[in-house]
């Protein structure tokens, strides 16, 4: 199976996690002052110079020779997995590389510009919530450890779980206990969109996990304190972050309305969208609306996010754009949350990343889209990477890390626990409880195998990667899925020789339940298979039945009757239910509305399917049958229970 195979497999595993890879350079900048200017005004801006070229890489690569290393490895990608590409490399706010790569529309043949062509930023949007709230609580009207009910209209959150407070640091460190909510996320049509008080009361997740206790990634938490800014400033989010941090960074050509209406001149120089298929094959997928655009709506040319990148490291002696004080800037880069002090952790809302030197980073997926901003503030170094594919990893993450570097893998000399305590089945902590798509989560699970002394596997999701322990229960990433990026380092958290939650980026992993560990998992889905097996090859038997009985002019018994109703009712069911994935399968930004007809239509179904079953126990004691009559509604019935009891486990029933 060659790696292109691999990555198709792994992407429809993942569903819009895809991953992706050609050459055809746009603009370049590459320490020429002519093609420099990234224009910003009167603040703080970006230049090009030739002392830059006396520095490096904090992974050691000459500066003078980044745009070499960069074609050559973009070479192996562009146009092969990724339709296009957009990179900035800056040292000391000075642009090393400023490149398009690739198209920016296949079919109209536009090349990707750096200046000009816009991408959807998807997750990297955040960094303008957390930043606007580290502005409010320089003001004073933001507490980071107030309860952010305080902030909110009375009653706002009504599906809260737990007594203790929420405060905006929980946010920042996606440790509200927010569960994932997979339905109005997005939209394919810009009037659908709501506001963003509507799309919050649309969405509103259950809290599943007491405040602090699981990081849990959370789109609701971020558009939250969106709203919050909203409530504190009384201007729409979109405007605030217009006014106070694009215009004061000099990003001119880029917006986070949610649909862009504020700037819609950026829609004539926005990128195409597209998923992989195979080598060198793109499907085009429609843009991203989202009613909780905080979390994910921005968009723009990469040279305006490069801006958004410098303003975080001025130069000495010169003020940050989005600050005041400079002690707001230094407190926003602080590390805020870690699970341990050998991992990395959160910097109000940036992840931190373990490179030669410490990065702080945020990454962003939309339906069609990627994105990686990641600065390195000790070295005045920043990478940004936006592609026009949905879920790369090889230039978003691979790329990022050949520049930054990775921080060297020293094991400790001291006797460290057998890795042996860490095997399990785990399930992530973003994920959903409620529903049918409990199955999906169910599905995504991750396997920890001690491999020896000191190692152990982590597989997943048609990947897998090998770890070594460093320190007491955190381990190390050596080889692996460049995915498994973001889960290394980890750290087992132990109680009595059990884990309990494996720390990492993004989401926490928990242990399953010992009901939903693989040999049970392969049961339940095994039977739930069978049913939908016989459920859908019965009918066809029932038919062959029927014609033979006609043509030898054979009435149907009642009870042969009842029993076809078991099975014709059986069938809709699977029917229903396989309607409704597949609807989710083709459109991604499906609602939960629209899933509610067909869990209606479960219930009506099932209960059909329990009266039949009934009345053919009661028609099936009175009649005379025959051995192979009774073997078939029995098996018919054991089909029906099977598959009702399987869709209460899973929770067919309900859409949340």
């Amino acid at each position: 199976m060659n790696r292109y195979t691999k990555k198709k497999h792994v992407s429809i595993i993942l569903c819009l996690i895809v991953l992706l890879f050609s050459f055809f350079p746009a603009a370049s900048i590459a320490a020429e002052e002519t093609n420099a200017a990234v224009e910003t005004g009167e603040t703080q801006h970006l230049e090009t110079g030739n002392r830059a070229n006396e520095k490096t890489t904090p992974s050691g690569i000459p500066l003078s020779e980044v745009e070499g290393f960069v074609d050559g490895y973009v070479d192996d990608y562009i146009g092969k997995t990724v339709p296009g590409a957009a990179i900035v490399v800056l040292k000391d706010n000075q642009i090393v590389l400023s490149k398009g790569y690739g198209y920016a529309d296949i079919e109209r043949k536009i090349e990707v510009n750096p200046e000009t062509t816009v991408f959807e930023w998807g997750s990297v949007s955040k960094l303008f919530v957390w930043t606007s709230v580290m502005q409010l609580v320089e003001q004073g009207k933001i507490d980071l450890n107030e309860d952010i009910r305080t902030y909110l209209p009375e009653g706002f959150l009504t599906k809260l779980k737990y007594d203790e407070p929420i405060t905006m640091l929980h946010l920042m460190h996606h440790n509200a206990g927010f569960e994932e909510y997979v339905f109005d996320l997005g939209y394919d049509k810009p009037d659908k969109v709501k506001s963003l008080e509507e799309g919050l009361k649309l969405s509103e997740p259950e809290q599943v996990y007491k405040p602090g206790e699981v990081v849990a990634y959370s789109n609701f938490g971020t558009a939250l304190a969106g709203f919050i800014v909203e409530r504190m400033t009384g201007q729409e989010f979109y405007q605030y972050v217009q006014g106070n941090i694009l215009e004061k960074i000099g990003s001119k050509d880029s917006s986070i309305h949610p649909t862009w209406s504020d700037k819609p001149e950026l829609i004539d120089n926005k990128a195409a969208g597209y998923t992989y298929t195979e080598p060198s094959q793109f499907k085009e997928l429609m843009w991203f609306y989202v009613s909780m655009y905080p979390a994910g709506s921005a968009n723009g040319p990469v040279v305006d996010l490069a801006n958004f990148a410098s303003a975080f490291m001025p130069q000495p002696g010169e003020e940050s754009p989005l600050f005041q004080k400079e002690s707001t800037l230094h407190e926003m880069l602080a590390q805020s949350y870690t699970a341990n002090e050998n991992i990395p952790g959160i910097a109000h809302g940036f992840w931190e990343y373990q490179g030669k030197k410490r990065g702080l980073t945020h990454g962003g997926n939309t339906a069609a889209f990627s994105s990686n901003l990641h600065i390195v503030p000790e070295e005045n170094f920043a990478v940004i990477v936006l592609t026009n594919q949905s879920g790369e990893a090889d230039l978003c993450y691979g790329l990022t890390k050949k520049l930054v570097g990775e921080k060297e893998i020293s094991a400790s000399a001291e006797k460290l626990p057998d890795p042996a305590e860490v095997e399990g089945t785990y399930t992530m902590a973003r994920r959903g409880y409620g529903g049918f798509m409990n199955i999906y989560f169910d599905l995504l699970s991750f396997k920890v195998e001690a491999l020896n002394e000191r190692e152990v596997q982590i597989s997943g999701m048609g990947m897998e990667g090998k770890y070594v322990q460093t320190s007491p229960y955190v381990y190390q990433k050596t080889e692996g899925h460049v995915m498994l990026d973001a889960m290394s380092p980890i750290y087992v958290h132990v109680k009595d020789r059990e884990p309990t939650q494996i720390s990492m980026s993004i989401t926490d992993l928990l242990p399953v339940g010992k009901g939903k560990t693989t040999p049970y998992l392969i049961i339940g889905v095994g039977l739930l298979l069978l049913s939908f097996v016989y459920f859908i090859i019965a009918p066809f038997v029932i038919l062959v039945r029927g014609i033979i009985r006609k043509r030898r002019k054979i009435p149907a018994e009642s009870h042969q009757r009842w029993n076809s109703g078991i099975i014709l009712s059986g069938t809709a069911i699977v029917l229903n239910n396989v309607l409704m994935f597949l609807r989710l399968m083709i459109n991604p930004f499906a609602s939960y509305s629209e899933m509610v007809p067909h869990i209606i239509l479960n219930y009506g179904l099932t209960a059909l399917s329990v009266i039949c079953v009934g009345i053919l126990a009661v028609k099936g004691r009175k009649a005379e049958l025959m051995k192979g009559q009774k073997f078939w509604y029995g098996f018919s019935a054991a089909m029906t229970l099977f598959l009702i009891i399987l869709m209460v486990y899973w929770q067919f029933y309900s859409a949340t």
